[in-house]
């Protein structure tokens, strides 16, 4: 018999929420991770069984605080600087107007899917491995593309502070 989710989630989302806050350290970081909790179990829900349901809730909701730990570490929230940042949240013309200038100098001489790579990785927050296998290129490859452009980044980064 499947599981009951909703009143699995009655039941036991104040400490699944309870899990996630603490290991996460966020409120907005525990309520997302403890909804990702409850998705798995609805996703599971056919091939699990109800015994022992507040261990199991418990188990997964700390390998979902898990996994988001992890990927913090691998891909922090700005990698690369403030200057891309700036450019995402562009919203004055005069802001536009330099960010595309900036942009068009980091991807002068570069294919335009260096450009998708880029976006993938550094805007969108995807890992390597993941922007591979969007572009159809190895990890190593996807590395090989983005590491000019990391440098011509971070000298753009360092003339904007020195000009």
């Amino acid at each position: 018999m499947a599981i009951d989710v909703e009143a699995a989630y009655r039941q036991f989302g104040p400490m699944v929420v309870r899990r996630c806050r603490k290991m996460l350290g966020s409120e907005e970081a525990a309520v997302d991770a403890a909804q990702d909790t409850f998705v798995r179990l609805m996703e599971y829900r056919e091939r699990l069984s109800e015994q022992a349901l507040c261990s199991l809730l418990y188990r997964m909701a700390t390998n979902v605080c898990l996994n988001r730990l992890r990927s913090q570490r691998r891909r922090p929230a700005d990698p690369d600087g403030e200057l891309i940042g700036r450019i995402a949240d562009a919203r004055l013309p005069e802001d536009r107007f330099l960010s595309m200038s900036v942009l068009q100098r980091l991807f002068a001489g570069h294919r335009d899917s260096t450009r998708t790579i880029a976006v993938l990785h550094l805007v969108d927050g995807m890992t390597l491995q993941e922007v591979a296998d969007e572009v159809g290129l190895s990890v190593s490859g996807v590395r090989k593309r983005l590491a000019p452009l990391r440098e011509q980044l971070a000298q753009l980064e360092r003339e904007e502070v020195n000009p």
